[in-house]
């Protein structure tokens, strides 16, 4: 799922090749992001749209080969003249007058001519790896016979030796096309941990053809002379950006376009070809600056001494079901306990904002700029099933977005701590961009480790080992960025095992790295021991048994809420004078489950924990807080994780069985006879588990309060 939607689209015809195009934002000026080599299309940009589009008005194209434009097999289709003329077409289209324009490697020659031979459209150059002939450089000859080597290492995680570059030829794009894939992207992305950058080169690339590859190869391209007259024409600023590990163009390229055009050089230490996809932070703001430039000043803005300054907290809750934003209001409140002059902003997307307006809590305005999270989690799903960590890695451009927002949020305003529930694209992009961190920043999560799912196979044992090992270098290499890593649990809630082959034990790990608050219910299991009590003020009639039905607050769960509805005439049958209230959550239609009579449909209840501790029973998904509630509480349940969700399936299952709560099922064994038999054994069974502590809360504000 994308960050962003195109405000405007359409197609251009140049040369008869037609162009697809998009237009995103309406502030000035425009910024016109090229196409490069055809291997890849608009999305090696996906990084950028979204922050880009909030503060400039953006337009980009597939260039001919890729994407939704034309795969034209006439070479001259691909040659300099045609390519620029592309460009012009775009910009006549989408009605811009001028754009500053960014280009990536090849896409750097093109911006040249557009400039020199067009200077009237051109307010400035950003030029990114750009593949210009002022150096000699280059793969082996494209003509020679087809090599034979070993298929690329690169999706075991090996590098490629330097002979892999005779992959660099057109017998070899015709007969080993996704093998060459796998070698070029490897050769991009050099910086450790590229795994996901790898992946999504390789995706985009097996939309085009060899037989694209080759016809683009045959194109004309500018020699030396012609780029040197090019330079010497140039009017506008030029910014050239460039990794110092760029194995694909060499960093003496981009030094020698500075030096010869007068334009400023942005050397990226350890950086690779594809800085916009791989340091994205970095890149967006360089850009953004470049641009900015070009825009009116800023509004008047306000200083604050020191002493004028109120304490203030900007609190991030992730916003993948509810349960999140239940524990921080009831952390927040105890915060405010121990510092009352403290101001606590929050910075949330639906359905957290609901919960926290119905807690009297203030959002922050910014928090409607947010790219939502849920509906793509939402959109990853299938029938019960989210393979949460290939969703997570595919929410890469939805993250880096969010935490733009974030960016720009406390570069304007000042606060005192950044508290991050789960805010994971806070605390990648701060680990990747340490120069940013001008607060005390505290992180909260009550899982540590990614653990593959056995279905992923190979491939998911490696991609998970090495995003765990990211993590656990970044943190050491920076130990600090995180001013307090809080656990919300116990040391014996952490799973045992290791991070992955040659890391260290997670348990070990875990207790080194943070400390612990305890759960944290978000609410006090003592104020509802006089459970008769409790029913009343609900509506449930005296010994009336209550079957609860709740999924969290995603719409990832309605196919389970739709199975256990479905089961209730023959559990009604089984269990004389049932009453079973299925919850639909704030993401889920009610009007989608079955209905029957006697049975109750109810849509978000802003207080469930309540119900859940006034029930005789609950079938719930397998998220931990309604689970944790449950068994804090005291109340027989039922969970059924979801398929593919390494936290439900092992991290969530693994604290329940700690505390020997409640009862497992699998999604796939569960019809009406299961269901229904389930119920009338399980309702109002009597139950014995591990105690929760309920001063969770208080040990987790009493930790983040020296932070103040």
């Amino acid at each position: 799922m994308k960050a962003r939607q195109a405000d405007s689209e359409g197609f251009v015809e140049h040369g008869g090749v037609k162009i697809h195009y998009e237009v995103h934002g309406a502030g000035g000026p425009t910024i016109l992001l090229l196409p490069t080599w055809t291997i890849v299309h608009k999305q090696i940009w996906k990084m950028q749209i979204a922050f880009l589009a909030r503060h400039h008005r953006v337009v980009l194209y597939d260039g001919p080969g890729n994407g939704r434009s034309d795969r034209p097999l006439a070479p001259e289709a691909y040659g300099h003249r045609a390519q620029a003329g592309y460009a012009l077409a775009v910009l006549d289209a989408t009605g811009t007058d001028r754009a500053v324009v960014a280009g990536l490697s090849r896409a750097a020659n093109w911006a040249l001519e557009l400039a020199a031979e067009h200077p009237g459209r051109v307010l400035g150059i950003i030029a990114i790896g750009p593949a210009v002939p002022l150096v000699p450089y280059g793969p082996p000859n494209l003509d020679g016979p087809p090599p034979e080597l070993e298929p690329s290492g690169v999706r075991q995680g090996r590098r490629d030796p330097v002979t892999h570059w005779g992959k660099y030829n057109r017998r070899y794009w015709m007969d080993n096309h996704e093998d060459f894939l796998w070698f070029f992207f490897g050769q991009c992305f050099p910086e450790p941990h590229s795994t996901k950058a790898i992946e999504d080169g390789v995706a985009w690339g097996l939309e085009t053809t060899g037989e694209v590859l080759v016809a683009e190869s045959l194109a004309e391209r500018p020699d030396r002379d012609t780029v040197l007259d090019w330079c010497a024409r140039l009017t506008g600023p030029l910014l050239v950006i460039h990794g110092d590990r760029d194995r694909v163009v060499p960093l003496q390229c981009g030094e020698a376009l500075a030096e010869l055009a007068g334009g400023r050089l942005e050397i990226l230490d350890g950086g690779g070809h594809v800085p916009q996809a791989r340091d994205p932070v970095r890149v967006n703001l360089l850009i953004r600056d470049f641009a900015a430039r070009f825009a009116p000043p800023r509004p008047r803005r306000t200083w604050s001494r020191w002493n004028r300054r109120p304490r203030r907290v900007l609190y991030l809750c992730s916003p993948i079901g509810l349960g999140h934003a239940r524990r921080d209001v009831a952390i927040a409140r105890e915060l405010r306990a121990l510092h009352p002059d403290v101001r606590i902003d929050w910075l949330a997307q639906d359905p957290v904002t609901r919960a926290l307006e119905a807690a009297g809590e203030r959002v922050h305005p910014a928090s409607r700029l947010l790219a939502c999270e849920s509906a793509h989690i939402e959109n990853e799903a299938g029938e019960h099933d989210l393979h949460c960590f290939q969703a997570l890695r595919r929410m890469d451009e939805i993250l880096l977005a969010n935490f733009m927002v974030f960016h720009d949020v406390v570069r304007d305003e000042p606060y005192d701590l950044v508290i991050g529930d789960e805010a994971w694209e806070v605390d990648h992009f701060l680990y990747e961009n340490p120069e940013l961190k001008r607060f005390a920043y505290a992180w909260l999560t009550d899982f540590v480790g990614i653990l593959p799912m056995p279905s992923g196979g190979e491939r998911e044992e490696l991609v998970a080992a090495d995003y765990n090992a990211e993590m656990i270098r970044r943190v050491e290499r920076f130990p600090r960025l995180r001013d307090r890593a809080v656990f919300v649990g116990d040391p014996e809630d952490v799973v045992g095992g290791g991070f992955g082959p040659g890391l260290p034990s997670i348990r070990e790990w875990t207790e080194a790295h943070y400390d612990f608050a305890g759960y944290v219910t978000g609410f006090d299991p003592a104020a509802h021991t006089d459970r008769e009590a409790l029913r009343a003020e609900l509506g449930y009639r005296p010994g009336e048994p209550v079957c609860l039905v709740s999924a969290g607050g995603s719409g990832v769960g309605g196919d389970l809420l739709g199975r256990v509805a479905a089961a209730f005439p023959e559990a009604a049958r089984r269990v004389p004078g049932l009453r079973m209230i299925v919850v639909a959550g704030p993401r889920t239609d009610p009007s989608r489950l079955p209905s029957h009579p006697g049975l109750e449909v109810r849509s978000w209840v802003p207080d469930l924990h309540r119900h859940l501790a006034a029930c005789d029973l609950a079938v719930v998904q397998g998220g931990l807080t309604t689970c944790m509630e449950l068994t804090a509480a005291g109340r027989p349940f039922v969970y059924v994780p979801l398929r593919g969700h390494f936290e439900q399936q092992f991290h969530v299952a693994h604290r329940l069985r700690r505390h020997g709560a409640g009862l497992r099922l699998d999604y796939a064994g569960l019809d009406p006879g299961l269901i229904a038999e389930t119920v009338a054994t399980e309702i109002g069974r009597p139950v014995d588990y591990r105690p929760v502590a309920g001063d969770g809360a208080a040990r987790a504000a009493a930790l983040l309060a020296p932070l103040l």
